[in-house]
């Protein structure tokens, strides 16, 4: 079945492709998902989803499927620096091998779709000015990074060699209600344990996008796809210090002491991230949640999944 109205996102069950999933059929679109997880009825619904389909992200898995979409949002790949780094190969298994076989099954089988990838900050690497913008220098320190700058690469000759439709969004620290890693996870758990000492500095500063902006923009970048596969930035545009969103969590949890920062830096981290988002705005996209706003919304969910007053 081929709809100008479906759309397939691959890793749905995933933090970021669930919203994405979602901000999808709420535009009226018929949601499909691949990946792995298991779903209640009641779960596919909530999260927009017309059907999943329990597979791999490979060639033979998407070739299975009934449907040939007009749309791929591919989210499914690796999520984790640290990860990367402690076991390289498993990182490119699971970023940049996916990513050949979605592009394949696009060539092969729906060749006039769009093709919207959600890439990271993580290719820049260590800047030489701020705010970074798409045209920035690429100097991943890590392997997440390098393997999504590879992907990056694939995406960008498949749609100049064989005329498809593409578009490239590079998400900075997303973060949001449900998300059970990173800092925001790692610091509230710390917090309710009366653990307070944390890795690096407290200068160290990052540009916070919530899930649902940044599912709002793959939508967008959906209608830029092109052969030229046009890249944008996905974040807030703002620099935050890890020391204020620390301190703002200890606040919202309601503890009166400080962090303290014991100065190791974690392996393949670059200190600052700042987003030019001069491109997302010109597409008329907006952020909608301010980073104050937004952990707030965080920890009410995290003392609910906690039980706390």
């Amino acid at each position: 079945m081929t709809g100008q109205n479906i759309a397939l996102v691959t890793g749905a069950y995933g933090s970021i492709g669930r919203h994405v999933a979602s901000a999808l059929a709420k535009r009226g679109w018929s949601v499909h998902g691949i990946g792995h997880g298991e779903w209640s009825r009641d779960q596919l619904s909530q999260w927009g989803l017309s059907a999943w389909h329990q597979e791999d992200i490979s060639l033979d898995g998407l070739k299975s499927l009934k449907v040939r979409p007009s749309l791929i949002v591919h989210c499914a790949g690796s999520g984790s620096v640290g990860a990367s780094v402690a076991e390289p190969y498993i990182d490119f298994q699971r970023t940049v091998v996916p990513t050949a076989a979605v592009l394949e099954f696009l060539r092969l089988d729906c060749p006039g779709a769009a093709l919207v990838y959600p890439s990271s900050a993580a290719v820049y690497g260590v800047a030489d000015n701020f705010p970074m913008s798409e045209d920035s220098p690429l100097r991943p320190t890590s392997p997440y990074g390098v393997h999504k700058r590879s992907a990056e690469e694939l995406i960008r000759e498949y749609a100049r060699l064989f005329g498809l439709n593409a578009s490239v969004v590079r998400l900075f620290s997303i973060y949001g209600e449900g998300f059970r890693k990173q800092l925001l996870w790692d610091a509230c758990r710390r917090i309710m344990a009366n653990e307070y000492e944390f890795f690096g500095t407290g200068s160290e500063t990052r540009d916070w996008l919530h899930v649902s902006d940044a599912a709002d923009l793959m939508v967008r970048a959906a209608d830029y796809a092109s052969p030229q596969c046009p890249v944008v930035n996905g974040g807030g545009g703002v620099a935050i210090t890890v020391r204020d969103v620390v301190a703002e969590l200890f606040a919202l949890m309601s503890h009166k002491d400080q962090a303290e920062f014991c100065g190791t830096v974690r392996p393949g981290d670059p200190s600052d991230y700042q987003a030019d988002i001069r491109q997302a705005l010109a597409w008329g996209w907006q952020p909608r949640i301010p980073w104050k706003e937004g952990l707030a919304l965080y920890v009410s969910w995290f003392r609910r999944e906690h039980g706390l007053r």
